[in-house]
């Protein structure tokens, strides 16, 4: 926005880098600014209003850099192409429902498909949020496929550690398993947020987010080990780094390790999970397991590990003992008279 001969206009760039410029009538800043809003949405809405693809690309923008963002790009290549012609009005659940289709037909498990389609639903709930549009559609969905239960033993995590070659692929395995931290926080840390003096780890980037299942946690003997060398020997700001660069992605090096270390399907978020259970084997309260995996909910933590207590049942067991040995093994004798 700005003046020109006395009067405010406002300029921007179309998507195809056209440069648009209107006079506006208001006569004060803030009354520009709100006529300058609806303008630039008349003249770049489709008559029909905003499309899939516009919200797509503005939500995507938004995110900029953060996961969030990536994850945008790379799912806008398959959700697009069937969705981004169409106004936002325009979406049906016969719409989903032929996604679907065409996504299992292509092998696509029920997991993905959910995953893409629910990027496409937090787009346009987002578009509501910042009234790009009146109302988003309902998105139909597959269900949800039941949670994977698949934990390391401890003989797996030690030969993953032995089978990660590359140094940013073991420390990235051994902070996700000392730290139960997501993949993402731990791709994301940087050295400023790690105190070696005092031997803390702080996984959230700063405190009001992202904080799911960002705790701070203590550094541990097998962590200090590795982190001291790796301090040293760092040429940039990220802990888990590749040739004094940040590392966006270990899926590469992280399956090659799998596949070396002869280990049965396994994935980053694998290691947080068995740290979960480790934990809770070696008998650490739930509460305290909670904290560690930055779960806000205890209930979260006890449902999901909670069968892995020493503990668990165990009362409940021992109040259905019924008499002693004698009893259990007793044979069939004679009665008396």
């Amino acid at each position: 926005m700005g003046r020109l001969n006395g009067r405010f206009v406002v300029t921007w760039k179309d998507s195809d880098g056209r440069r648009r410029r209107y006079r506006l009538d208001a006569r004060t800043a803030k009354d520009a600014e709100r006529e300058a809003r609806d303008l630039i949405l008349k003249q770049t809405a489709p008559p029909n209003g905003m499309t899939v693809e516009q919200v797509w690309n503005a939500y995507t923008a938004e995110m900029g850099d953060r996961r969030q963002g990536a994850k945008m790009r790379q799912t806008g290549l398959n959700v697009l192409p069937d969705f981004g012609h169409l106004s936002v009005d325009q979406i049906t659940a016969q719409d989903c429902r032929i996604y679907i289709a065409k996504r299992r037909e292509a092998g696509r498990k029920d997991g993905t498909i959910r995953t893409e389609l629910s990027c496409l639903r937090i787009a346009l709930k987002w578009a509501q949020k910042v009234n790009l549009i009146r109302a988003a559609p309902a998105i139909e969905m597959p269900s949800s496929p039941p949670p994977r239960d698949r934990y390391l033993t401890r003989d797996e995590v030690s030969r993953l550690l032995q089978a990660a070659v590359d140094p940013h692929i073991r420390i990235a395995m051994l902070l996700m398993l000392t730290t139960a931290g997501r993949i993402g926080a731990i791709l994301e840390l940087t050295w400023d947020r790690v105190d070696l003096d005092r031997r803390v780890i702080k996984l959230a980037t700063n405190d009001i987010g992202p904080r799911k299942g960002r705790a701070t946690v203590p550094i541990n003997n097998t962590l200090m080990a590795a982190l001291q060398p790796a301090r040293e020997a760092a040429l940039s700001d990220y802990v888990v780094e590749w040739g004094g660069r940040r590392v966006k992605s270990i899926k590469t090096g992280f399956n090659a390790a799998v596949a070396r270390a002869g280990i049965d399907h396994c994935t980053p978020h694998d290691l947080r999970r068995t740290a979960g259970r480790f934990m809770v084997e070696a008998g650490v309260p739930i509460e305290e397991v909670a904290q560690y995996l930055g779960h806000t909910n205890p209930h979260i933590t006890r449902s999901t590990y909670g069968q892995f207590s020493p503990d668990h049942l165990r009362r409940a067991a021992g109040s259905l003992e019924f008499g002693g040995p004698s009893e259990v093994h007793r044979t069939r004798g004679k009665t008396s008279k």
